[in-house]
């Protein structure tokens, strides 16, 4: 059975950091895609970060890139998401995603792959 499970969310100030892990179960994350999307009140679904093969790869939407950093580790199934400088607008719930095939690529991946349900992260202060 296939199982994604994220943890670290919370709440935090403004200029803080919080890690975010994904573990995943029932496949392995070799070589598939894996990413990180949020969902903000009244917004649509966003991809914050993707990475396919290795971590030179990575994608960013450009409103986290220098301040959020995803990472892989396939010997133990799980994918981090180490967010620095956050801001109020990164408050959103934050899910973890991974394609479900090798062939799916960072922007194909979509409700048919296999999702999380999801980690709340407040910034505020």
């Amino acid at each position: 059975q296939v199982q994604l499970e994220e943890s670290g969310g919370g709440l935090v100030q403004p200029g803080g950091s919080l890690r975010l892990s994904c573990a995943v179960s029932g496949f392995t994350l070799d070589y598939r895609a894996i990413a990180w999307f949020r969902q903000a009140p009244g917004k649509e679904r966003e991809r914050v970060a993707c990475i396919r093969e290795s971590d030179i790869n990575a994608y960013y939407a450009d409103s986290v890139k220098g301040r959020f950093t995803i990472s892989r580790d396939n010997g133990k199934n799980t994918v981090s998401l180490q967010m620095s400088s956050l801001k109020p607008e990164d408050t959103a719930v934050y899910y973890c995603a991974a394609g479900s095939s090798r062939l799916r690529l960072c922007s194909m991946l979509g409700l048919d792959d296999h999702w999380g349900q999801g980690t709340q992260v407040t910034v505020s202060s």
